[in-house]
């Protein structure tokens, strides 16, 4: 009996790990190795060098962290008091299944809606005009490249936020408001506390996608906005300089590596003295 289990746990391991193998471990390996060869195919840290000895390539690096870190906090205000909200509503699946229901819709498609939208032709400077407003360039700017961005990323921060307020106990609230607490000492000192968890996650699902943005930066911010996503984009298919460009996108792994562990949850440990 032991040994079926363990033949059936085996059968399923070895398609899981052929996976990582193949399409996680395999692509990584050759990134790093591309990073430190160059275009003769030498190893060499000259890649890292040049990366880390650029002025342009730092700034594109601080865009990154800061852009993300921007698009992370709008939607992070914006879900927490949305995702409360929900939980409060009868048909909450249904009203967080329309919350969703854009994450459908294919990226490029809500892109190219919202250069419709903002667009000097547009259905934003068409309404603006019956006020006397004279069209503006709505586009091609960093506000439009947030608020696309945040768009895009909301679903993804309201959902583990969601998850994490419904899986409280009524009764800790309950029990919070017999003590005598009110609703904003309730929110503050009990459901936000036992929620981290959901806030924690929705900011690793927005804040590491991010960091890699690179299409929205061409047709919202049209390349006013760099990122790293948009230098590894250029050295891989416009200047064909695959080494620097792996040299990036180790970069930004390490980076997303470092969000995982600044975010993860933190398991206490009980020690008896």
């Amino acid at each position: 009996m032991m040994k079926s289990k363990q033949q059936r746990q085996l059968f399923y391991l070895v398609p899981y790990g052929a996976w990582l193998l193949l399409f996680v471990i395999a692509p990584l390996v050759l990134l790093l190795f591309q990073s430190l060869t160059n275009a003769n195919g030498g190893l060499t840290l000259h890649n890292y060098a040049v990366y880390f000895g650029s002025g342009t390539y730092l700034r594109m690096t601080f865009n990154s962290v800061w852009f993300a870190f921007l698009i992370t906090l709008i939607t992070l205000v914006i879900s927490y008091p949305m995702a409360y909200l929900l939980n409060q509503l009868k048909q909450k699946q249904f009203w967080l299944l329309l919350v969703i229901l854009p994450t459908w819709i294919n990226l490029l498609l809500k892109t190219y809606a919202f250069i419709g939208l903002l667009s000097k032709t547009g259905t934003v400077n068409n309404f603006m005009s019956f006020f006397g407003i004279a069209p503006q360039q709505l586009l091609f700017s960093d506000w439009s490249f947030l608020l696309v961005a945040a768009y895009i990323e909301i679903p993804f921060m309201i959902l583990p936020i969601f998850n994490s307020l419904a899986e409280i106990d009524p009764k800790l609230e309950q029990a919070s408001r017999d003590l005598g607490a009110n609703k904003w000492q309730t929110l503050r000192r009990v459901i936000l506390p036992l929620s981290m968890p959901g806030v924690k996650a929705g900011i690793q699902a927005v804040f590491i996608p991010s960091l890699s943005l690179f299409m929205i930066t061409r047709l919202i911010g049209g390349n006013r906005v760099i990122t790293l996503g948009t230098a590894i984009e250029e050295h891989f298919l416009v200047t064909q300089n695959w080494q620097l460009g792996s040299t990036i996108g180790v970069i930004l792994i390490v980076a997303m590596v470092v969000t995982m562990i600044l975010t993860r949850d933190r398991v206490k440990k009980n020690t008896r003295k």
